[in-house]
């Protein structure tokens, strides 16, 4: 399985990158929203895990896109910020998982994610 992590902070990336990988992932990473839909346009992506607030596009702008690209790709957003919930647009993504310094949660919703989308 190959998961696409998308956050503008390096030391994010490289974290989750390190952690998906101990958990048997194939992980790619992109710093943009742009970067993202280059790298779903041009790789095997079996899941994204976005971020929100990116610099240019935002999270739930490149959600959008992915969704009107490949509808079959499961998204989880990840943010720092449980706000973004109530928006309308972020219920387009199979989960929410906010930030935490412990990686469990979102580890198990890829995990459920995938699952669920029968990958």
């Amino acid at each position: 399985m190959k998961v696409l992590v998308v956050d503008d902070e390096k030391n994010i990336r490289k974290l989750y990158e390190t952690e998906l990988k101990r958990e048997g992932y194939e992980v790619v990473t992109a710093e943009s929203g742009e970067e993202a839909l280059e790298l779903i346009d041009g790789e095997d992506i079996d899941l994204v895990v976005l971020d929100i607030r990116l610099e240019g596009m935002d999270g739930i702008d490149c959600l959008r896109t992915i969704m009107e690209k490949r509808r079959d790709l499961p998204v989880v957003l990840n943010s720092a910020y449980s706000t973004y919930k109530q928006d309308f647009a972020s219920w387009m993504a199979d989960a929410y998982v906010v930030k935490s310094s412990d990686l469990t949660e979102l580890k198990d919703t890829i995990k459920e994610v995938l699952v669920a989308r029968g990958k």
